[in-house]
């Protein structure tokens, strides 16, 4: 028996342009899958994916009429269970037999049929039964119910079925739109499934407007696409698609001129492509004057409010012509790009007003009315979080001047920190919650303030996401800092802490910035003192948590490790020893990989390893080492080369060339190893013992100070 090709493709109302693209692929995949598991498509078989903003549509190559019939073997039951003493079957086998389609008449020829394999207890009956393979009307009917139930729908409705379904009026489905449509073809022949109330056929709609037959009829299901697009006016495809308009956009963008840019977005373009079956890219422009205000704010309404794509020049900055990706292709398209130009005047016009009037009033003089927004019912006001956050600051500024890191100025981290909010009182920010932080740059430096604290109120909210850029200046990294910090101290102090996936106030994200600003800035702050320097601010709002947030810390950054490419082993032992300052993790990281590559790393780290568990075991019982307490060669040995070893490769540590210290401490392995070959720790002599205890106590202290190399022991 050959093989077809299969289509199978459901015509709804226009879908949800954000979940098209997932809703297309989920279709296709689930349908795919439920058809290999039947057996009616094979290891040969690919399936290609359409979604458009009116249909799902699956297309599967080598598709059988019917499946293959298999050679089953079914465990029934343990013999015992089978069999009485004398052989013969026990009513519960006859009747699982029975269950399974067997002929149980005579239940002796029964049991003659059934394999028994297994000794003793384990002895079991199996049996062997021929499994008719399923015909593609019933598989594919299968398939496609598991399709539509497992489609990841955002949100469903109800609706009654059409006049011409077997129950109008009577019946109501629900599904994530109307569903007016369904086509099922192997080859040319429709295969008669049911699904919503819909009877599978050949024919499906084009576009609204533009399609040049109307129903479209499917002779076949590999002419579907090419169909679709010529009597329909439909590109079926989502990558073609999006692949479509990212050529027009560019090619619209060249006709303008060099000077001009496209900005890109991908959940727009995704959207986008989801919005129209059939693109058509048009210029078109807006008045001059709009330019005076913020590009972020004009970038963003054209963006998020009217699914265009705007323009800049080569420098990055916002020029007065956009991209408009239509659903229509008119010979004269002045109407439509009229309309559009119409549309985005009254949305630039409104955020030139926002400016405007947020510029009557200053920052500063919106600090009181933070008092009056509700941040947290247990942690206040954005009045109080403002001053938490500066207090916060100022302590971190203080720690760094310590230091002598440069750049950093208590006065503006000070103002800055107890700016950085206030444009949540703005108009535009009120409008564009995006644009928080971003406005109240713009407003700083209207107001006169320097730079310094206009880039640090900016950026204070930076790394929004994994691959954001960090604060452009030390003031904005105190104050982002701050912020993460007394998010992160409040949030665990009054026990609000993320569970599985949920982290409604993106804590998991705000450790991940903390992070980064300490080890990309390479700060020389010390991370549990950083913590517990934040939790004062709160005063009796909070429980100290000082504690669990420091674990939360190291599990964001084991993770973030590992990520990077870091194996577990050597991520364990690097924070197996909680190192303060997360600016020498990566040295350290880098320092054991060297060091485990070495002939010696095995050997040390198994030493390690038992060297850890002899001290566990006797805590309390080391005492100094006393040269003259040595007796046997062995140890002697050992501690003439610790003598030479030790102090160079602290040394070394205390430089912050961890390598260089652990490649110092690897020539310890012949001694360490002699020891243990020839030496009796637990002496029967007290002294002696201890004395031993203290020399490995030493060794131990010295072998572990970069990392806990007994967690690289097999």
């Amino acid at each position: 028996m050959t093989t077809q090709n299969l289509l199978v493709e459901l015509f709804v109302e226009e879908l949800p342009p954000k979940a098209l693209k997932k809703l297309g692929d989920a279709f296709a995949g689930v349908l795919f899958d439920q058809l290999k598991a039947q057996g009616l498509a094979g290891a040969d078989s690919a399936v290609t994916a359409f979604a458009s903003p009116r249909r799902l549509a699956a297309h599967v190559t080598h598709v059988w009429l019917k499946a293959e019939d298999k050679a089953v073997q079914q465990k029934l039951m343990p013999l015992a269970v089978g069999l009485d003493a004398s052989g013969n079957a026990t009513p519960a086998l006859l009747k699982k037999l029975a269950a399974l389609g067997a002929d149980v008449s005579d239940p002796a020829a029964a049991v003659a049929a059934l394999k028994r394999e297994g000794e003793g207890k384990a002895a079991a009956l199996f049996y062997d039964s021929l499994v008719t393979g399923a015909t593609l009307d019933t598989g594919l009917q299968k398939a496609l119910d598991e399709a539509l139930a497992k489609l990841p729908i955002p949100k469903v409705m109800s609706y009654q079925l059409e006049s011409d379904c077997e129950f109008p009026g009577w019946s109501s489905v629900q599904f994530v739109r109307p569903a007016h449509g369904l086509v099922a073809l192997h080859g040319s022949t429709v295969v008669p499934v049911r699904a919503l109330g819909l009877t599978a056929g050949n024919t499906t709609r084009g576009h609204r407007f533009e399609a040049a037959v109307d129903p479209v009829v499917l002779q076949d299901a590999d002419h579907y696409a090419e169909t679709l697009l010529r009597d329909g006016s439909v590109l079926a495809s989502f990558n073609d698609r999006r692949f479509a308009i990212v050529q027009q956009l560019a090619q619209a963008a060249e006709r303008l001129g060099p000077g001009f840019e496209v900005l890109m977005d991908e959940a727009l373009l995704d959207e986008v492509t989801a919005l129209v079956e059939r693109p058509n890219v048009l210029t078109c422009g807006f008045e001059a004057q709009f330019l005076d205000v913020p590009q972020e704010c004009l970038i963003l309404t054209m963006k998020a409010n009217q699914k265009y794509f705007p323009l800049v020049d080569t420098q990055g900055k916002l020029t007065n012509q956009f991209l408009v990706v239509s659903n229509i292709s008119p010979e004269d398209a002045s109407a439509v790009i009229g309309g559009n130009e119409r549309v985005v005047r009254p949305r630039l016009a409104d955020a030139k007003f926002f400016f405007d009037q947020d510029r009557k009033k200053t920052l500063a003089s919106r600090v009181e009315g933070l008092g009056k927004v509700v941040y947290h019912n247990k942690l206040g006001t954005q009045g109080e979080r403002s001053q938490r956050v500066e207090a916060i600051a100022r302590e971190i500024a203080r720690q760094l001047m310590t230091q002598g890191v440069d750049g950093v100025f208590d006065g503006n981290v000070g103002n800055a920190a107890m700016l950085a909010k206030t444009d949540l009182l703005t108009d535009m920010v009120g409008e564009f919650p995006e644009l928080q932080g971003i406005m109240g740059g713009y407003y700083a430096r209207h107001d006169g303030l320097s730079e310094d604290i206009a880039f640090a109120i900016e950026d204070h909210y930076k790394p929004r996401f994994a691959g954001d850029e960090l604060p452009r200046n030390m003031t904005g990294v105190v104050v982002a800092l701050a912020d993460k910090l007394e998010t992160l101290v409040g949030m665990f102090g009054i026990g609000n802490l993320p569970t599985g996936d949920k982290d409604p106030f993106a804590l998991r994200r705000h450790a991940l910035g903390v992070i980064r600003m300490l080890v990309e800035k390479d700060l020389p702050l010390n991370l549990g003192a950083l913590v517990a320097s934040a939790v004062p601010a709160f005063g009796d709002k909070i429980t100290d948590a000082t504690a669990s947030l420091a674990e939360f810390f190291y599990d964001r950054l084991a993770g973030s490790l590992r990520e990077q490419g870091y194996s577990a082993q050597e991520v364990d032992a690097v924070l197996a020893l909680r190192p303060q300052r997360l600016g020498d993790v990566s040295k350290r990281l880098q320092a054991v990989r060297a060091f485990a590559a070495l002939p010696a790393a095995a050997a040390l780290a198994a030493a390690n390893k038992r060297i850890g568990n002899i001290l566990k075991k006797s805590e309390g019982e080391g005492a100094a080492v006393q040269e003259a307490r040595l007796v046997e060669a062995a140890e002697k040995e050992l501690f003439a080369a610790m003598k030479k070893t030790v102090p160079a490769a602290d040394a070394e540590f205390a430089n912050g060339d961890y390598t260089a210290s652990l490649m110092t401490l690897a020539a310890l392995r012949a001694p360490v190893d002699a020891f243990f070959d020839g030496v009796m720790v637990n002496a029967e002599d007290p002294a002696l013992k201890a004395n031993r205890l203290g020399l490995l106590k030493n060794l131990h202290e010295a072998m572990n100070r970069v990392a806990d190399l007994s967690r690289l022991a097999a």
